[in-house]
């Protein structure tokens, strides 16, 4: 009977092992699944916004101008983070991106909205379009001041890295010449002969 008991606790150890695997993989299988569904539905977003930018007229304009302020968001989120990464002071920089990034998502809705409504209605909604435009050059104006200033950041890094080593470079050329290399042996030779003259002019 004992061993039946423990065979049975062994088995039951065994079930609830298997069933603790089963759901962490049904939660990882879930997780995934969502993070999918979101990259899929994003691709989907963006394709969509490809597709109807390729058309005429104003709601084509408006989609494009979504594509060109994504690309500028991105850009200028990518030199952020390579200066970052090369360990610049950026002060409040970092968080001024984000609230511009923030800003653009909502800008983009309100043009995405728009495109929507122009597909759909025959009315032209001028002054609406025109702050459209009025916002979307703030926002790239603003992308591409921050970009402007990162460059010209690495450049001046990149000047006083290059003074530096073309300071090195001539004090090793001229540490070069005032020291040349003397061969061993030479020195060897020239010491025996001093020795030698020593003896003569000092004999025991």
């Amino acid at each position: 009977m004992a061993e039946i008991g423990e065979f049975l606790v062994i088995v039951l150890v065994i079930l609830a092992f298997l069933l603790l695997l089963g759901g962490v993989g049904i939660y990882l299988l879930v997780k995934l699944g969502r993070k999918a569904a979101v990259k899929a539905k994003e691709a989907t977003t963006r394709l969509t916004t490809h597709v109807n930018a390729m058309g005429t007229g104003d709601a084509a304009e408006v989609e494009r101008l979504r594509l060109d302020l994504r690309r500028e968001v991105s850009l200028t989120r990518q030199a952020v983070e390579q200066a970052q990464r090369q360990g610049w002071g950026l002060g409040e920089l970092p968080r001024l991106l984000a609230d511009l990034t923030a800003q653009a998502d909502v800008h983009d809705g309100q043009l995405g909205m728009y495109a929507q409504q122009r597909r759909v209605s025959p009315y032209v909604d001028h002054a609406t379009l025109n702050r459209l435009r009025e916002h979307q050059a703030k926002l790239t104006a603003m992308c591409a001041r921050i970009r402007a200033d990162l460059l010209g950041d690495q450049v001046h890094h990149t000047a006083t890295g290059i003074a530096d080593l073309s300071s090195r470079t001539d004090l090793e050329i001229e540490a070069r010449r005032q020291a040349p290399v003397k061969d061993p042996l030479d020195e060897i030779d020239e010491l025996y002969r001093r020795t030698m003259e020593e003896r003569k002019d000092h004999p025991r």
